[in-house]
């Protein structure tokens, strides 16, 4: 099932597509995948303060397996939460783009460049979790 966290994961994606798509037909496609994801959160959340869906499935928490040290900024509202979470997503974005090419970034480079996208994937998934958590909270109040 699908959480709030998850839904804003996939319309920040969206967004970077957008943004980054030549063809009209994609950007056509892309458009309503965006107002599809909108309407979905606004649901999402109705139903959420209604009630309609159960506190336990508001969360999907993330088993991280990254073993190293990652700084921890705590994130206390949704804005600050989906805002990190589109920052972090276009992080990952242009570091995927030396991947496609990873023939061309230099041998000695690689490691940071592998690395590098872990520790953002794991500050994604906090960014997830927050909004799930702080949304399970306003619920709560």
């Amino acid at each position: 099932m699908e959480t709030l966290g998850s839904l804003c994961d996939k319309l920040t994606i969206v967004k970077l597509k957008q943004y980054h798509s030549a063809s009209y037909e994609n950007r056509s496609v892309l458009k309503q995948q965006e107002t599809n994801l909108k309407n979905e959160i606004d649901t999402y959340i109705t139903d959420a303060v209604a009630g309609r869906i159960k506190l336990e499935v508001l969360s999907a928490p993330h088993c991280k397996v990254y073993s190293g040290e990652i700084p921890v900024t705590p994130i206390t509202n949704i804005g600050e939460a989906f805002n990190r979470l589109a920052r972090v997503n276009i992080s990952v974005w242009h570091l995927q783009e030396k991947v496609f090419g990873f023939e061309d970034v230099p041998e000695d480079k690689r490691v940071g460049v592998i690395k590098s996208i872990a520790v953002l994937n794991v500050e994604r998934n906090d960014c997830i979790d927050a909004i799930n958590a702080i949304l399970i909270k306003r619920v709560q109040e």
